[in-house]
């Protein structure tokens, strides 16, 4: 229902905020791929809580532990499963919001849609759930680099929080660059404002939003699907499964509106004997395909839904009444959806790269018959 991710490589996540654990069962991972529990775990340590002053204080060490579907170091190619243990759930805090619903949270609707919720941290609507889609995405990460012969490189940061905008190359940026602080933004001046808005709005008790950008590189023309599995398509659903966000846009995005065709087409030329562009307005990917050039694309996330102030809202049996949230909640979601953009975005390219590889195997198979 709603928890699967993916075709060939398949993904579905499980667990709650405040159950026994959260995890990830993989699917079409090929075998022989050299896996280990260290390689998951860089990513989930940059996702986890408690891991700076500008977010949650939920204190999470988040230690992955593969289940199955590898053995001795590699896959097997059998279904891999990982579980993240809960460590730190303290559901008392929740209990308020039992009857009351949060204001844009998931309380109401999935209330609405199931007729029961768990009200233990918002169940699976908390960003908890993502802890599968990391430690899915370090895999995909680690097969992308055989299949793409260690070419293939995503790097996210955050390049505005509020009304905090930062100057980023796009062209050069590296994960080095983005981990220097707590915020994510390889802008260092720009991070320092954003870390005091995020200090001064959580002494508030409110929240913030911003966006994400992501850059990927080393992806060959001729991934993705035409129609209906057009990889800006898949790159945007993806995106806009994340909690929180709430706009997607590549390349140009919405400045293409402000632009005639003559400013906005990028013009092909011969380089290295390989067709590019001059220029990458249309973000690495036209007709739902990619053309060689880096992909990039950004995420708008919402200021954080539940927060500690005074909020009008109404309960379970339609009684009007007030509402500040306790509990422990990032007053910005961005620093740690850093890592979840890099994972989902990883997710999609290893489905379409296992999708064309099995493309081109046929076509080799059909050419030598």
């Amino acid at each position: 229902m709603g928890s699967s991710f993916g075709q060939l490589f398949r993904i579905t996540t499980w667990g709650e905020s405040h159950g026994g654990g959260v995890g990830v069962v993989i699917d079409g991972c090929p075998p022989r791929l050299e896996l280990s529990e260290e390689d998951i775990q860089r990513d989930l340590d940059r996702r986890r809580p408690g891991q700076s002053e500008i977010v949650t204080p939920r204190s999470e060490a988040d230690r992955c532990r593969i289940l199955s579907g590898v053995f001795e170091g590699r896959t097997l190619g059998t279904p891999i499963s990982i579980l993240v243990k809960n460590k730190d759930a303290r559901p008392e805090a929740y209990s308020e919001m039992k009857t009351a619903f949060r204001p844009s949270h998931a309380d109401f609707t999935y209330e609405a849609k199931y007729g029961i919720r768990n009200w233990q941290g918002g169940g699976r609507a908390s960003a908890r759930e993502t802890v599968g889609r990391v430690a899915a995405g370090a895999v995909a990460k680690k097969l992308l680099g055989k299949l793409l012969q260690e070419r293939f490189e995503i790097v996210a940061y955050v390049t505005q929080i509020h009304e905090v905008s930062a100057r980023i190359d796009r062209t050069s940026v590296r994960t080095e660059d983005v981990e220097r602080n707590a915020v994510r933004c390889p802008d260092e001046a720009a991070a320092e404002l954003m870390t005091a808005l995020i200090q001064s709005v959580r002494a508030e008790g409110d929240s913030v939003g911003g966006v994400i950008e992501c850059v990927i590189r080393g992806i060959d023309a001729g991934l993705g699907e035409p129609v209906f599995d057009k990889l800006e398509a898949d790159l945007a659903k993806a995106m806009l499964s994340l909690p929180a966000s709430k706009g997607f846009e590549i390349g140009s995005g919405f400045a293409a509106t402000r632009m005639k065709g003559s400013e906005h087409n990028d013009p092909f030329e011969v380089r290295e004997e390989k067709i590019r562009t001059t220029t990458n307005n249309s973000g690495g990917v036209q007709g739902g395909i990619s053309n060689g050039e880096d992909i990039f694309f950004r995420v708008a996330f919402k200021p954080t839904s539940t927060i500690a102030r005074d909020q009008k809202t109404v309960t379970a049996s339609r009684e009007e009444t007030t509402l500040a949230a306790r509990g422990r909640h990032d007053p910005c979601v961005l620093p740690r959806a850093v890592p979840i953009v890099e994972a989902m975005a990883a997710l999609v390219l290893c489905d379409h790269a296992l999708r064309q590889k099995a493309i081109s195997d046929l076509e080799n198979r059909i050419s030598e018959s």
